[in-house]
């Protein structure tokens, strides 16, 4: 009789704890599958498998990935000279400055892979056709990128030199062009330019391209505490450039980018990212997304960051929207401040679409 006092008891517990933990447990397996799914572009999404997301760039730009490739592929620099030649150097002049930031890019990482003969071809580029404004511009970008890697390094002043020499050749190669200048107040940041020394060249910028989302970009991070100036500088100057934005500019999205170069490392508090400040920030920011032109070639870059703080503050459909506008680049803030920007993009995207 005992026995069969236990056994009931058995049978009991078994019902009433093993039962439910066994049910919880498939459900959580049934929601990950079920997770796993909505990110898996067959099922309906149309994203970009996380192997196939191309970190060179922000948004599409297919001539010059192409000239990119062939540069890589056979070394031979004049895919990318011509395509440059071919892009305006007047007026905003943003794709231009992309088109340079992209290929500077890509020989600073051959090089990386390879040292002391990776981006041969820009090196050739230089030699063959000296007088040529795109290889200089591209030039003192690469040099400026090779600083940045490793500020701690002995060369670092020195190869910020020499930058802004090779800035000084390319804007004498091309006048008007705002480019060298936008290079220009990189090495300026990194060389620790006074603000008058700064504002010196941020003006001759501005005489050119007043409205330049991509130089803006640049002279925040002057301004900001990270660097030369402080938070209070920093959201000042995105301030009063988003208020004097013309109609159809990005502008309006700089000051989120002055909140994110501002975020706390540790964030202790829960509803920051529901916080009056972030949340006008964002809505700027799509109102510039909405009235910009469509191939505006920084808008992509506006929607990364829109989509790292829509998801941060659980406004997944919102967030979906802009992933579907961007979705298979990820060259953009704030993904490449990332060591691994894919992994990061693809668990933004993933919580997106599960909190969608």
């Amino acid at each position: 009789m005992e026995f069969l006092f236990i056994l009931l008891a058995l049978v009991v517990v078994c019902g009433v704890v093993v039962a439910p933990a066994l049910r919880r447990r498939r459900a959580a397996q049934d929601a990950l599958r079920g997770a796993g799914a909505a990110v898996d572009p067959s099922y309906g999404h149309g994203f970009v498998p996380a192997e196939r997301l191309d970190v060179r760039l922000p948004g599409p730009d297919p001539d010059l990935l192409a000239a990119v490739e062939e540069a890589r592929r056979t070394q031979d620099w004049k895919p990318a000279a011509e395509l440059l030649a071919r892009t305006p150097a007047d007026g905003a002049a943003e794709l231009r400055w992309q088109r340079v930031q992209t290929l500077a890019g890509a020989a600073a990482r051959e090089l990386a892979e390879t040292p002391g003969t990776g981006g041969m071809w820009l090196r050739h580029w230089r030699v063959v056709a000296p007088k040529d404004a795109g290889g200089a511009a591209v030039q003192a970008e690469f040099l400026v990128q090779q600083a940045m890697r490793d500020p701690s390094s002995q060369d670092y002043r020195m190869i910020l030199e020499e930058a802004r020499t090779v800035c000084a050749e390319a804007a004498l190669l091309a006048p008007g062009d705002p480019v060298p200048y936008i290079v220009r107040l990189n090495v300026e940041r990194g060389l620790g330019a006074s603000e008058a020394e700064f504002q010196s060249v941020w003006e001759t910028v501005t005489s050119r391209a007043p409205g330049h989302m991509g130089a803006h970009l640049v002279a925040l991070r002057y301004w900001s505490a990270k660097w030369h100036g402080s938070q209070e500088q920093a959201d000042a100057f995105a301030r009063r450039a988003a208020a004097a934005a013309p109609a159809g500019s990005l502008l309006p999205a700089l000051p989120l980018f002055a909140v994110h170069d501002h975020l706390p490392d540790v964030n202790m508090v829960r509803g920051l990212y529901h916080s009056v400040v972030v949340r006008d920030a964002i809505e700027a920011a799509q109102y510039a997304v909405v009235h910009a032109p469509a191939d505006h070639p920084v808008l992509p870059h506006v929607r990364h960051l829109l989509v790292w703080f829509l998801v941060n503050a659980g406004r997944y459909a919102e967030a979906l929207e802009q992933l579907r506008a961007v979705d298979g680049h990820i060259g953009a803030i704030p993904w490449t401040y990332e060591e691994d920007p894919v992994a990061v993009y693809a668990a933004y995207r993933a919580r997106a679409v599960a909190g969608y």
